[in-house]
Order: structure tokens, then sequence, then C-alpha cells
């Protein structure tokens, strides 16, 4: 069986008598997994592909940092994880459910499933801080405690005397957290991160991570999080590597750090301290 990067789990081997690549059974135990995916933009004589055979399985209770230089395609491949894009080629499983051939509202209930937390708050400028995250509440079975929820998320992130602000009186490391709350107040299966970190202080940044971290714990919940800032790494308990669009490398913190030399690290891959 071929080493691959979903931690040394099976993907595919070639059969000898086919000549083709076996399918291999979904995995029961995996949050998400994907085999053999690649994704193009553009068509014709204009088409880039920017993924190429990716295949990956992230588990319950796992922080997985996604690292890479600018234009890598981790941000693609995590709105692909997300439903937010139609998967062109190969599978992609999330939550036990296959993304390929899905309609429109079955890709909602997939995604109700799962927190978002993008580099843009994209709050509702007209809502205050309790009201943007109580959105997303509304759609849950709880939604009758939905201020409760809010209040008590926004609090656990530092912004309890801000529950009633609107964005406009908020600064930018307010408004990222009170998205982060929006993100995690439903306790999601799994938790899909574009740079949670980048508009927050290194207190508050890590005060979000370590909360991040509970709830995968607590909760088992996964988290798949795309970050340059290395000084949220010894959260993870695995780092993956995407580079020009391929996965080049699948490690725990120790491996990584031992096998990325500083003196020759892409600057672009990292935030400095």
């Amino acid at each position: 069986m071929m080493e691959n990067l979903a931690g040394d789990r099976p993907t595919a081997e070639p059969n000898p008598a086919a000549g083709a690549t076996a399918v291999v059974a979904p995995s029961p135990s995996a949050t998400v997994q994907i085999r053999n995916l690649n994704y193009f933009f553009g068509q014709g004589d204009l088409q880039k592909q920017v993924l190429y055979n990716i295949n990956l399985d992230l588990l319950p209770g796992q922080i997985v940092i996604m690292t890479g230089p600018s234009g890598s395609g981790k941000t693609t491949l995590l709105t692909l994880i997300g439903a937010l894009r139609t998967v062109q080629d190969g599978s992609l499983r999330v939550l036990g459910r296959e993304l390929v051939g899905m309609g429109r509202g079955q890709l909602v209930e997939v995604r109700r499933n799962i927190g978002f937390i993008f580099q843009a708050h994209n709050l509702f400028d007209s809502l205050t801080a309790s009201q943007n995250v109580e959105m997303a509440v509304e759609l849950m079975p709880n939604w009758r405690t939905k201020r409760e929820q809010s209040v008590a998320m926004l609090t656990q992130l530092g912004l309890g005397e801000r529950v009633d602000y609107k964005p406009r009186a908020l600064s930018g490391g307010q408004k990222q957290r009170v998205a982060i709350a929006r993100a995690l107040v439903n306790q999601p299966t799994l938790i899909l991160a574009d740079e949670p970190t980048a508009a927050l202080d290194k207190k508050s940044g890590r005060e979000v991570v370590e909360l991040m971290q509970r709830l995968a714990k607590e909760q088992n919940c996964t988290i798949l999080m795309v970050t340059h800032d290395n000084r949220i790494l010894d959260i993870a308990d695995r780092i993956v590597s995407l580079v020009d669009g391929r996965l080049e490398s699948d490690e725990d913190l120790t491996h990584f750090m031992e096998s990325h030399d500083p003196r020759t690290l892409d600057r672009r891959m990292f935030m400095t301290l």
C-alpha cells in the first residue's frame, strides 16, 4: 500500500490487471476524506490547474494547520471542503457525505455543521455583536436560547462588555472575534479557519486558538486552520504543507520543526514574531 499524506493511511494503489487506480472505500472515522482531488480555474485555453491529486484524511478531535506560500491553493482547498465550491474531479467526503453530485440544498445541509472563520469578518453593520452571532443559531433546533448562547460565546472571547455594540464601534480585532464567536457558537463538528488570528494581537490570538483547541478536545471537533502565523503552530496535532497546489508534507510539530531549517524557509509562509 502506498504511503500518503493522510497520516500513513491508505489512499489508492495501482491495479496491475486494469492498469488503473483502485478505488478505496471511505473511512467511517474520518471527518473529511479527500481522494485524488484536482481543481481548475477557467476553461479551454485559459484553464489553469490549482490543486493536484490531493489525498488527505482529517480525523475527529484533530487540529490540522495548513501552511504554504501565498497562492499555493490553501483557501481554494478550504472552500472546497466547506462545500462553498463545486468539486470538479476526484472524491471529497465531509461528515460522511460525498459532496460530488450534491444539489444546492444538500450542500447547505452540510454547511450547517461547519463553522467558518475567514479573513474578512463579514459582519452585518446594522446588527449588534450579539445579533450577528445569533444568526448562526437561528437555523438550529436550540434557536430559542440564541441570545444566551451568543452572549456566553462572546464573553469567552473577551467581548462580554461589547455584546450590544455594532461593528462600527468595534476595533478590527474585536470584529474578528465576533466572527469567530459566530463560527463556534453551535459547537460544529468541523471548523474551517482561514487566517483566524491575522487581525488579532498576540494575546488575543492565543486566547482564540486555545479556545478552539479546547473545543476540538472536549467536543471531538475537527479543525483545519490555514495560517502564516508561526506563533500558534504548537496547538497543531498535524502540520500540512501545500506548495503550488500539491501536498508536500504531513507531519507532527516535532518533525515539522526539525525538517524546516529557518534559513531556507520561504519567508512568505509565515508571519514574523
